[in-house]
């Protein structure tokens, strides 16, 4: 017989998707499941900070050039924001990780509640970021130990039900919890359908009772799961895991996930189905310049992006560092059967989709454009010009950096400020949130600024940049825009709410 507590759980995963006006305004990597990071609203000009956070008590600086005196190698989380500007972050607060969620006000920052995690890190050069999302339903998923997932509902409130689920099954994860907690880990971004059904991927680290392989997990938003191993999904024994931080995209009609598996260096890109996870296609990652094989690295926090027409965009590094490590944006046709015009960046980077029409006066063919970071690392034998750019993915010029055609270049900018090692800073941004109705989009840099880009004028605002901290080299992180306009960017282990 289910207690009246369970009654209860079972009544709220049966719950009705949120009204409109009640979905959260931002949901986690990129926002939504396409993950076009479009803004919910139009933001606020960059005239002051309104509150900073730490979202991270121990940061790992690691040796490196000056100045800051260290580098920054680890990809910090999205913060996610409720409808009614509750914004929730992920917080890491050891040096080995022990991460919680502190949910503050979007107004203030001023602290409502916090969740602990009992999430242990996957083994990584670069710290990966704490897998979390808010579902349309407003249900905080976060990552617990064992692979296990947590959930907290009611994030506006200084309560609210809590429980946790399984996708291989609670009660083969109790038969050997201590196995589980050791040897199975979430190693991706959450992201969740319009249902609220949420997918992943997780490493396995040796062998279990169930005989779990390193793969990608489906659970519903009553709690059952389903799984299927990377090297069954890619029909490639091979295949060892997925892709460390790939956040699973859904396709606008929900009936198709995205994900890329590797063997811990090259790959494929899956197309499965969203509710059985059998694969619907696949493609290998493929560089274009050499027809190698493209790297996939661990370092890398690129996860797929749908555009309006069903066209995948997935970023990889390249076969052997001949492209100045810039890596490649691949881009195929929705089923994978086709692929199209490649962008000249694509390593790290999760790319935003842009209304021709916030780029008006540029308009080409196609509905949209896509956003990337353009870095060129002098490290790696660029000229160390860092850019931020728009792409047309529907039509061509000849790549500046190899004989490859890639996406036409609609406008770009350079980072303002020069480098102690030579060139200017790189933009520091992973999935840059886009403010279709202010024809805008906002940017972070290493040298410690925070930028309004217009599109329309092709000009950064202010044209000094709201200084944030000093410069510190450091891995990329999203940008987001809460309901009320405020902006948000992580530079230097800190979350800044900035606006008017």
């Amino acid at each position: 017989m289910k207690t009246l507590a369970g009654f209860i759980a079972v009544l709220l995963c049966l719950a009705a998707p949120a009204s409109g006006k009640d979905q959260p305004a931002w949901r986690g990597h990129a926002n939504d499941p396409q993950h076009t990071a479009r803004a919910p609203a139009v933001g606020q000009s960059l005239t002051r900070i309104h509150w900073s956070l730490s979202v991270d008590h121990a940061p790992p600086l690691a040796p490196h050039q000056p100045p800051g005196g260290g580098s920054l190698l680890i990809h910090y989380a999205s913060p996610m924001i409720t409808a009614a500007n509750t914004v929730l972050v992920p917080v890491k607060t050891t040096t080995n990780g022990n991460f919680e969620i502190d949910a503050v006000s979007g107004t203030n920052g001023k602290s409502i509640w916090k969740m602990k995690t009992n999430y242990v890190l996957p083994t990584a050069d670069w710290i990966p970021p704490l897998p979390a999302h808010l579902t349309a339903q407003n249900r905080l998923y976060v990552a617990g130990i064992g692979g296990t997932v947590l959930f907290r509902d009611s994030p506006d409130s200084k309560t609210g039900q809590t429980g946790q689920y399984v996708f291989y099954g609670m009660s083969t994860y109790k038969q050997n919890k201590k196995i589980y907690d050791a040897d199975v880990i979430i190693d991706t971004p959450i992201t969740a359908d319009a249902k609220g059904d949420i997918f992943f991927g997780y490493v396995v680290l040796a062998n279990n009772p169930a005989g779990l392989m390193s793969g990608i997990a489906r659970i519903d938003a009553n709690g059952n799961g389903n799984y299927v191993a990377a090297q069954v999904a890619a029909d490639n024994p091979e295949m060892t895991q997925v892709a460390m931080n790939c956040a699973p995209a859904i396709s606008a009609d929900g009936s198709t996930v995205y994900i890329a598996v590797s063997n811990g260096q090259n790959g494929y890109l899956l197309a499965l189905d969203a509710t059985t996870l059998t694969t619907k296609g696949k493609v290998a990652l493929i560089d274009p310049e050499t027809n190698e094989s493209a790297m996939i690295s661990d370092d890398s926090s690129a996860a797929p992006t749908i555009g309006p027409d069903g066209n995948v965009y997935y970023g990889v590094l390249e076969s052997n560092g001949e492209h100045d490590c810039r890596g490649w944006l691949l881009a195929f046709s929705g089923d994978l059967s086709k692929e199209n015009t490649p962008g000249s960046f694509g390593w790290d980077d999760t790319v935003s989709i842009v209304p021709t029409s916030a780029v008006g006066q540029k308009a080409g063919k196609g509905s949209y454009y896509v956003m990337s970071k353009y870095n060129d690392y002098n490290t790696c034998g660029g000229s160390g010009n860092n850019e931020i750019a728009i792409l047309n993915p529907n039509a061509t010029q000849k790549d500046e950096y190899s004989n490859v055609s890639v996406m036409k270049e609609v406008e770009t900018k350079l980072d303002p400020h020069s480098s102690p090692n030579g060139g200017v800073y790189e933009w520091c941004v992973n999935t840059a949130v886009v403010d279709v109705k202010d024809s805008a989009i906002v940017v972070n840099d290493e040298a410690g600024d925070a930028y309004r880009w217009d599109l329309t004028s092709n000009s950064l605002q202010p044209s000094g940049g709201l200084p944030l901290n000093s410069p510190i080299f450091e891995a990329y992180t999203s940008t987001l825009i809460g309901p009320d306009g405020t902006d948000y960017a992580i530079n230097n282990a800190t979350l800044y709410a900035m606006g008017n």
